[in-house]
């Protein structure tokens, strides 16, 4: 059976944590009504408890939204719930998302706990979330530094308490695929119906491995990726969700897997959060940069001529993008002779023996040969013709 993934997104909270980033309100009401037409399952509107102006943009989001469910993050303590609670309240559809971190490192160097004050933490401070809120979502943070046996303590004692949906965050990047894939393995075969609860990948790219960590977990399990618009969020950023989401779209023979996506908007949505955060989309940046479907180098621009699958995995307006056939010193004759007849000169391939030559002088001494200076070769070699003549 195809597997529905869910998206979560944390642009409005991890996102911000950019460094440079500082989102108004405004924006932040903005950028959750593009990704609720963008189709995502639930917002992370912020960190309620972390300031005023936070817990007034999650409530001014929770009084817009309207399908898409709404949450905001709070640490494994009462009062950052309640902040919640209050923020959240207007919103049609909302739910509880709650951390704490579970690591060695963590439980002895941040939070002075044992092991076994941290599982009464657990049981007693999700169960009050429950009692609040009819979803819950827990999450052991730096779970990929966990010890697999007291992870799965952990979040045993969370379902045991009312949890329905877990998070497993990569908190720092650390896992590769492999090991990242195999902590929801051991969860599978250690928790508790474990088929009754929304398993949740949330991935960091400090070693450039969030997108693959992600579509590992979702092949061992996960239905909901957490990420940000763009790749925004703390150090390297979080996985981007357009490239998930354009993987499933590619590849969900191999994933067995669909999304709640609405793909066309998904430009649309890149560009509004790359302004709010005055970080510009890369130009190799998949699916949405500049460069995703251009294509320069001769034996490419023939096969595109002739037909796009030859070098488009993805058709791009599916995604709100367009194909481009740049012209420059690696182009061949047939994308030249396309450009020129689609700026109405009528030319044909024995033309082209007199035409090709001119237009490669030129593309030697510039980066991307200009339609203004097609122009001006088409003077120069119909000039050259009337010469002949």
């Amino acid at each position: 059976m195809t597997k529905q993934i869910k998206f979560f997104d944390t642009t409005l909270r991890d996102g911000e944590q950019t460094i440079g980033v500082n989102f108004s309100v405004e924006q932040k009401v903005e950028i959750a009504k593009a990704l609720e037409a963008w189709g995502v399952d639930y917002i992370e509107a912020g960190f309620p408890i972390a300031s005023p102006e936070d817990f007034r943009a999650v409530n001014a989001i929770a009084k817009t939204i309207k399908h898409t469910t709404v949450t905001g993050l709070a640490r494994l303590v009462r009062k950052d719930m309640d902040a919640v609670r209050d923020a959240i309240a207007p919103a049609p559809h909302q739910m509880l998302h709650t951390f704490i971190a579970t690591s060695p490192i963590h439980r002895e160097y941040k939070l002075h706990m044992t092991k076994a004050e941290m599982i009464a933490k657990i049981r007693s401070d999700v169960a009050y979330g429950k009692s609040m809120f009819d979803v819950v979502e827990f999450s052991p943070e730096d779970a990929s530094r966990t010890e697999p046996d007291f992870l799965v303590e952990a979040v045993q004692a969370a379902i045991d308490a009312g949890a329905t949906m877990i998070n497993i965050p990569d908190t720092v990047g650390y896992d590769d695929p492999e090991e990242f894939g195999a902590i929801f393995a051991n969860l599978k075969a250690h928790i508790a119906n474990f088929d009754q609860i929304e398993w949740a990948a949330h991935t960091h790219n400090d070693l450039g491995m969030a997108m693959a960590n992600a579509m590992a977990a979702i092949k061992n399990g996960a239905t909901q990726v957490q990420g940000t618009i763009n790749g925004l969020g703390d150090r390297a950023g979080n996985v981007d969700e357009i490239q998930v989401a354009a993987a499933i779209h590619v590849r969900g023979d191999f994933y067995d897997a669909e999304t709640n996506i609405n793909l066309p908007e998904t430009k649309r949505v890149s560009e509004i959060v790359a302004e709010a955060s005055s970080i510009a989309v890369g130009p190799n940046r998949p699916i949405v940069g500049a460069n995703a479907f251009a294509h320069e180098s001769g034996i490419h621009q023939d096969g595109m001529l002739k037909n796009r699958q030859t070098y488009e995995i993805l058709v791009p307006e599916d995604v709100g993008m367009h194909t481009s056939l740049p012209l420059g010193k690696l182009s061949g004759s047939h994308a030249v002779m396309n450009k020129l007849n689609e700026m109405g000169y009528h030319v044909n391939r024995e033309m082209m023996g007199d035409i090709f030559p001119m237009f490669k002088a030129i593309a030697d001494e510039t980066d991307l040969v200009t339609p203004a200076e097609m122009i001006v070769m088409m003077q120069d070699y119909k000039t050259q013709q009337q010469k002949r003549a």
